[in-house]
């Protein structure tokens, strides 16, 4: 399964990459890179984990399963992930909370899942603890009420896999 990240998207998302990253861009890069790494060798999934701007360090990007992409200006992250999940299509995933990349993953075939569940994923633990029955989500016309919609399910399958739990969904 090939994976996209919106690196800062994720770090900005998560209280403890956060903390990382405002003791330097780098330091919240490394550990997001490195929790990535650990989910490649863990699942044999490839991860392309998208930065905005130039690369200014002089460290070497991971190898193997972790691709790291840097965005050239005037082009976004968003604009580089959307330009990798329509080349990908069906069969990817990106992690984000951008709703537009998330928008165009879907129209790609892609599964989309927010930033918040990829990590809590990476940490394995599925779902983020703060995710209800799904009382909270606004009801679709026609289909059975308790069933989650295809997206939701598709999300909740990837995010299992990520966590290391098989089969769920």
């Amino acid at each position: 399964m090939k994976w996209f990240v919106d690196g800062y998207n994720v770090i900005r998302r998560d209280a403890d990459l956060r903390g990382r990253e405002s003791e330097s861009l780098e330091a919240g890069r490394t550990a997001l890179l490195a929790a990535v790494a650990a989910a490649a060798r863990r699942t044999g999934d490839q991860f392309t984990v998208v930065f905005d701007g130039a690369r200014r360090d002089a460290s070497p990007p991971v190898t193997g399963q972790v691709q790291i992409v840097f965005s050239r200006p005037p082009e976004t992250a968003d604009d580089v992930l959307r330009a990798l999940v329509a080349k990908a299509g069906a069969g990817s995933v990106v992690a984000s909370s951008d709703r537009a990349v998330c928008d165009a993953a879907r129209r790609a075939g892609a599964v989309a899942v927010s930033a918040e569940d990829f990590v809590a994923a990476l940490r394995g633990g599925g779902e983020r603890e703060d995710d209800e029955s799904g009382d909270d989500r606004a009801q679709k016309r026609g289909g059975n009420p308790r069933r989650l919609s295809r997206d939701e399910r598709d999300a909740r399958r990837v995010l299992a896999r990520l966590g290391g739990r098989r089969g769920a969904g």
